[in-house]
Parts: C-alpha cells; structure tokens; sequence
C-alpha cells in the first residue's frame, strides 16, 4: 500500500492550515494562519507535518477534490502535478485539449499566452505554496524549539532526516520556477513570516541555491531506494541535480554535461532498474508492481484516500476516445472526458516507418481518425493514445471510476539513461557512448522492439525524438525542446505553435513564462521577465 497517503489523511487538517501569505503574496483560504503548540504535543506530529509539504503536490485543498487553499485559484488550476504536465507537455508538439473553454488551456496549448493566464498562476502560486510549507516546517524544527518541547532524542534524530527532505521539497520547487519562469520570489525559514516582501532572485542565483542546497542536505538524506514509497531520498536529490546540469547551458550559459554524467551515473549505480514491463510504469498499481524499481519519484494519487484533478486521473479520463468510447478498457468510465485529449500530428508521426509497429510504448490509435487537427474542437479528429491507466497488471482495478490509483512518474531511470546519452554526446566526461547504446537498447528491448540501434545511430536529434517516445505526456517536453532551440523561433514548427494550423514561429521570450500579474502587483520586489 502507499504508506505515505495514510500520512496525507492526517496531516490535512493541520498543515493546510500553515499561513503562506507573506510567503507567497497570495492569500490561503483557512482562517488559521500557524501550527499550533498544542499541535506538537504528540512527536508523531513532525512526520504529519512533513507529510504536508508532500500533500502539495497533490492535494488542493481540505474538502474534497473540487476544493483549493489557495483564494483565487480553484482546484483546476492549481494541482501541481496538473498545471506543470499543461505548462511542459500542453505548450508544446505532444498533446491537444479539446475544451477551450477550460480556463487558460487555450491560450497555453496555442502558445498565446499572457501573465493574467491562470494556470500560469496556478503553477507559479501551488511551487511557493511548496515553499511556504517548506519554511514553516523549517522555522518549527529548530533547535530552540525542540528543547522547548522537550522533544525526545530519538524523534531527533528522524527530524534531522525530515528536515533534509523538506529542504529537498523546497528546492524542488524552486527548481520548476527556475526552469519555467526563470526566477522567482525567494523566502527561507530565516525570512520574517509578517510584513515582508521577498526579493526576487534570478536564474543564475536560483542554480546557485538549489545546488548548494542539495549538495548540503545530501549527508542527511536517506540513500537511494531506502526511504517509504513515495518520499525522497539522495536519488531524488541527484536528479533534481543531473536535470539542472544538462540543462545548465539554458540556465547559466555553462557546460555541465560532466557534472550531468556523474549525477546519473550515482542513479543507475543505486540498484533501480527498467520495469519488466512498460505499461507498469502508467498503471494503477505502480507502487506495488515492478515500476516501483524504475520510478525515483512519483507524484502520488489515490481514488479514494487523496482524489484529486491531478495529471494522472486529467489524462486518463481525458485520453477516452470520443468514436472509441474505451475508458472501461482502462478503469475509468466508458466515455470518460469524450475526447478531451488528443496527440497532435509531429508527435504521430514519430511512431511511423514501420520501426516502431510493435514498440510497446506505441499506444496510438488511429483507425477512423485523420491524423490532423484542423478544428481543435471536434474530438473524432486527430489520434488518440492510451498510455496510463488506472487498471492494474494482475487484471484488476483502481478504487474509482474517476479519480484513479496511478501515480505520476515524475522522475524515473528510462528519463536518466537517456540523459546520460544526451550528456555524452554533448561532449561530458566520464561516460562513454558503447555505455549510452546500452541504456538505449535496453528500453527498446523493455518495449519488445527488436530494432536495436548501434553506436553510429546515436546523434542528438536521435535522442530527442527517442526522448519523446519514451517519455511522452510526462512533463519533459517543453524543456527538451528548448534545450534543442527548437521551442521558439521557427527552426521547428508543430500543429497550432503560435495559433497557427500548421505552425508559426513564436518570438524567444517565450522560453519562459510571464510573472503572473497577481504575483507583481502584491509584492513591489518582483518584475516582469521581458517581453511580457
């Protein structure tokens, strides 16, 4: 069972009620704005509250799935795992929403967006919430408040382990605003919690924090693959670090392709491994079956104990078919959303040529469909596919029709044997291509593809369009293409980039999102990223 969303039930009731509003310069909905003394009482109280920060990347609020704790932002809007699949898989070649009137998607998913977008809010305020319940843990954990509480030696000693999570959760935050906005408002525990207004900080000092950061918490973290299901440990600490580092060029103007190297190589050395089968990864039971040795770090959900509108349950309601009408096939109602996700022509066309026939990764389908979306409002156009599930790999299913059992895989070892490959061919140290044509092989044989690739077939442009087939609606997207300068501008175009059917050039400034203009106009430290 997922241990930690026993933890979840209860911690909801005392740490959604942690005040984040000077924190965030947003407004929490609870009344209660700090953890009470009486909370502490029981030293089991640390854990729940730890649970809290982990709750945010699931859960919006305290009544039910259709209920937020941030005012202004409905549970739609701001369910972390959620707007950061729209922000890094809707805004770019992957993936089509078919209800515009959904409140921000059309503008994200036509690359027309602006800083009043709401899953931009969604996104940038749910990342501080992180924050903000990141600090209170902190500020509540010191060790002058540990001895006022006479707090035993052996909670202690768990707290320090606690501690170092939380500092990981919050640099985990950090390093989605770093990689989306390019900055962000910063606070730590050390920052007054009452009239104040943080100061903004850059890319290049965010790289600096959250590096240091993890590098200082690395001792205190549990080793890889040691912790509960579901809570972080050094690997996760590696790979925030590894995606920082390959990515370091974009972020830094810096070559850290070595450093990228030696994050994934401390990964693939802990003992993870491929799961045997492909779907596992996507299926209801993915933290009983043998995913649990391939995913590094899940976003949690459960259908009946943390429901949520989160990506797992948005896009396995949303892959149903609107002609196949197949979510019984997958756990969910037969119609599920009718159609509300499709793929769109580029992504498509990367599974045709024959080599990829019998690619398990392969779930599009196609019969009765054209392959274009020319009206992104008829949902019997352009293919669908039907990657997660909420079913489970012993023929069962998850514990509601709606609000599914699967986990978001959103760090796992498929991710970092291709990032090892990238790593390498960018010219890093300490690894080596015969290796790299290894990892790669091996998940085509996980898939049941029998076209093997030799070293010569390896090239950059290989890897991103393997990086796609492999990690396809699992929030990577935008920041790969990037990466490849190939998200704006018009060296590649896809079906409605810049609102155009076929695809226009979307000017640069695009690379990062807007401030929110909520975020600018309570806190007078930020400004706006140009161009906006």
């Amino acid at each position: 069972m997922k241990s930690i969303k026993y933890l979840l039930m209860l911690m909801i009731a005392t740490s959604f009620m942690m005040s984040c509003e000077d924190d965030l310069n947003i407004t929490p909905e609870d009344d209660q704005t700090v953890l009470s003394e009486e909370l502490f009482a029981n030293e089991s109280a640390y854990k729940e509250v730890l649970a809290g920060i982990y709750a945010n990347l699931s859960l919006t609020g305290v009544d039910g799935a259709g209920s937020s704790n941030i005012s202004g932002l409905d549970a739609g809007t701001s369910q972390y795992g959620r707007v950061l699949l729209y922000l890094q898989t809707l805004a770019a070649d992957q993936m089509i929403w078919s209800y515009e009137n959904d409140p921000g998607t059309r503008e994200i998913q036509r690359n027309l967006w602006t800083a009043q977008n709401p899953l931009i809010l969604g996104m940038y305020g749910r990342a501080h919430v992180s924050i903000a319940f990141a600090n209170n843990f902190l500020r509540e954990t010191t060790q002058e408040k540990l001895d006022a509480r006479n707090v035993s030696a052996a909670t202690r000693a768990e707290i320090v382990t606690y501690r170092a999570e939380a500092r990981l959760l919050r640099a985990l935050a950090y390093y989605h605003m770093m990689d989306l906005f390019g900055k962000a408002s910063f606070v730590t525990e050390n920052d007054p919690v009452a009239n104040f207004f943080p100061p903004q900080i850059e890319r290049a000092e965010l790289f600096t924090f959250i590096e240091t950061e993890l590098n200082a918490i690395m001792s205190d973290l549990v080793d890889a693959r040691m912790n509960e299901h579901a809570r972080a440990d050094k690997a996760v600490a590696w790979m925030i670090l590894a995606k920082m580092y390959l990515n370091a060029e974009v972020y830094i103007g810096q070559d850290r392709y070595t450093d990228a190297i030696s994050m994934c190589s401390n990964i693939i050395g802990a003992g993870y491994q491929l799961a045997t089968n492909y779907d596992h990864v996507f299926m209801a039971d993915n933290d009983v079956n043998s995913a649990v040795n391939e995913i590094i770090f899940p976003i949690i959900s459960d259908g009946l104990r943390t429901q949520n509108f989160g990506p797992t349950t948005v896009i396995i309601n949303g892959s149903v078919g609107s002609l196949e009408v197949n979510g019984a096939e997958v756990g969910v109602g037969a119609g599920g959303w009718g159609g509300a996700l499709r793929v769109r022509r580029q992504f498509a066309e990367l599974w045709q040529g024959g080599l990829f026939d019998n690619d398990d990764r392969n779930s599009i389908i196609s019969a009765n469909r054209p392959i274009d979306i020319v009206d992104i409002s008829d949902r019997d156009t352009g293919y669908i596919i039907q990657k997660y599930s909420n079913a489970t790999s012993t023929g069962g299913f998850g514990s509601d029709q709606t609000f599914v059992d699967t986990d978001f895989p959103l760090f796992r070892l498929a991710d970092v044997y291709l990032m090892y490959a990238e790593a390498v061919l960018r010219g890093g140290t300490g690894g080596s291509m015969s290796t790299a044509q290894g990892y790669i092989n091996s998940l085509r044989t996980r898939a049941g593809n029998p076209n093997m690739v030799s070293v010569g077939d390896i090239t950059l442009d290989f890897i991103l369009d393997e990086r796609s087939r492999e990690l396809h609606w699992e929030a990577h997207r935008r920041q790969d293409l990037i990466r490849y300068n190939r998200f704006t501008g018009g060296n590649y175009n896809w079906a409605w980039k810049g609102n155009g059917t076929n695809g226009i050039a979307i000017p640069a400034h695009f690379n990062v999102y807007p401030m929110p203009t909520n975020s600018l106009a309570s806190n007078p430290n930020l400004t706006q990223n140009p161009g906006y």
